[in-house]
């Protein structure tokens, strides 16, 4: 079983690029990891409770269940939009989700990891944490990134991170894939030996906050959001759960190697899941190889007038909108840039104009004109049949090598999430397919009859390409992937297995369909406005 997650999204805001970017590519990886042949369970969802949440709500005068309710649909109805197929939803007001907290907050408590205590400090009501001088800039205070800080005496509970805190560093230390990109790893190493052996503060009071789950032996407590949150990953397939909840077998969910594979951006690996989660989950009994991956993906900035790159904020207004985008420009541009015009675990300057340059130099001008070449030449000289016709030349056994290893790259890459990697090995592909075309001039080779059977073999080559093309792209843009199969009269291609890539999927005989454009050009009537 490959289980994947994402972060679940906070509901205090409508969802913008940076959501859809994490979105899209846990879709992409789950769809390849179907086509690799793997079973896949893919969850996502939102994160509901919270001081932030209560606030907003107030400000708009609404109890906060009907604004997250609200909130939520924005999120449920842009990942429809963009074809972000899940497997499971996480909403964490569910009553299954509150059952798994209470359980494992009562076992916690039962061991003796859970401990009440007074406390005086700093507090972000942004970050909705406690702070402490580690927390402070250069200059002693307490940097913008906090928003609000107020000090606050107030006594909670407690969960004793710091019990788990030297096996976390000695398992970090001995495993190499725990977090990725590798460079990951030295930055949460780093903040392991900053932390010191702080305990972690699970609980608000009532008096402050009263939307979130109630503590199950102390009601004038709420559980702390992020203790809430991260334990997503397990309540909704099925960790504690009642026999008639409705949710998968625990037992056969977290079984991979590894048994999860959370994606989420690099401003919450540290300290939520970097160390907050695998203590935790140490806490609860989970043996080392029961432990997630994080996969760690970057952000999408925006230049700024002066060059330089920024974090989209609302505050400096420059969020990008997502649900805008797809309308504007297509879910296939959307979609194909998000994944495309960043390397999986980096940073990257969001740019309208590569969005519409890419969709058209890559899908409209290379792999659209191959796709038009081999149905539209099929249909003009052949009557729209396929034929290997005759013996192979050079030129076709480099074109059919050529196929082989842009696939094994293709798979080598998506293997190690390097989603743009893969697809610029399909497009070197398609270029390829396109200067085959040039030089073999079919159109010129049809004024002699006795070149019926070379035109026949030229022709299926592209056609065969255009094929395997198709499942590959799948994942990625599955819909244009299913026009392109359709237009081949292979709806059943988006049904193969990476392994069922062998050269011969379009038999001897087999009739192709019409030609139909599958990326029409993006055209601007002026330049793309920032």
């Amino acid at each position: 079983m490959f289980f994947l997650t994402t972060a679940i999204d906070y509901t205090n805001g409508s969802p913008h690029i940076g959501h859809a970017y994490e979105k899209v590519l846990a879709d992409v990886i789950a769809r390849y990891r179907r086509l690799r042949g793997d079973e896949v369970f893919f969850l996502t969802g939102v994160d509901q409770h919270g001081q932030k949440v209560q606030q907003t709500a107030e400000k708009e005068g609404v109890h906060p269940a009907t604004y997250v309710k609200r909130t939520t649909k924005k999120f449920l109805n842009l990942w429809d939009k963009l074809d972000v197929r899940y497997d499971g939803w996480a909403e964490t007001v569910d009553e299954r989700h509150k059952a798994c907290v209470r359980k494992i907050l009562s076992t916690l408590k039962d061991q003796g990891q859970l401990y009440q205590k007074t406390h005086k400090g700093f507090y972000s009501v942004r970050q909705e944490q406690y702070l402490t001088d580690r927390d402070r800039n250069e200059q002693g205070e307490f940097g913008p990134e906090w928003g609000e800080v107020t000090e606050i005496e107030e006594e909670n509970w407690y969960f004793k991170l710091s019990d788990h805190i030297g096996w976390l560093k000695d398992y970090l230390e001995k495993t190499d894939n725990f977090v990725l990109p590798a460079f990951r790893k030295a930055e949460l190493l780093n903040a392991l030996e900053r932390s010191g052996e702080t305990d972690l503060c699970i609980s608000r009071p009532k008096e402050r906050l009263r939307w979130g789950i109630e503590f199950p032996f102390d009601p004038g407590y709420v559980t702390y959001v992020w203790f809430d949150a991260l334990i997503n990953y397990v309540s909704f397939v099925g960790y504690e759960a009642a026999p008639d909840a409705g949710l998968p077998d625990f037992a056969k969910i977290w079984t991979g190697n590894p048994p999860a594979t959370h994606i989420i951006g690099k401003d919450i690996l540290i300290p939520a899941h970097g160390i907050y989660w695998p203590c935790m989950l140490h806490a609860m009994g989970f043996r080392d190889d029961q432990m997630p991956q994080l996969l760690v993906h970057g952000w999408w900035n925006r230049k700024s007038k002066s060059g330089q790159s920024e974090k989209m904020s609302k505050s400096l207004g420059n969020v990008v909108d997502p649900d805008e985008l797809a309308d504007k420009f297509g879910v296939d541009a959307l979609r194909y840039y998000l994944v495309r015009d960043i390397i999986t675990g980096r940073d990257s300057d969001f740019d309208l104009e590569r969005l519409v340059m890419l969709f058209n130099d890559e899908l409209a001008d290379k792999l659209g004109n191959l796709c038009n070449r081999a149905l539209n030449m099929s249909q003009r000289f052949t009557d729209g049949i396929l034929s290997p016709g005759g013996p192979l030349t050079e030129d076709d056994l480099a074109l059919q090598k050529s196929l082989a290893e842009t696939t094994a790259a293709y798979r080598e890459a998506m293997d190690e999430y390097e989603v743009a990697k893969a697809l610029e090995a399909l497009t070197r592909h398609v270029v390829l397919c396109n200067q085959y075309a040039d030089r073999m001039k079919p159109w010129e080779l049809k004024k002699d009859p006795e070149q019926a059977a070379r035109v026949q073999t030229i022709l299926y080559h592209f056609a065969e390409n255009v094929a395997h093309c198709a499942v590959l792209l799948s994942p990625v843009l599955p819909q244009a992937a299913a026009k392109i199969a359709s237009q081949l009269a292979r709806e059943d291609l988006l049904t193969l297995k990476l392994d069922d890539l062998k050269w011969g999927l379009l038999a001897d005989g087999h009739a192709i369909g019409k030609p139909k454009p599958v990326f029409p050009k993006i055209i601007l009537e002026e330049p793309a406005a920032e």
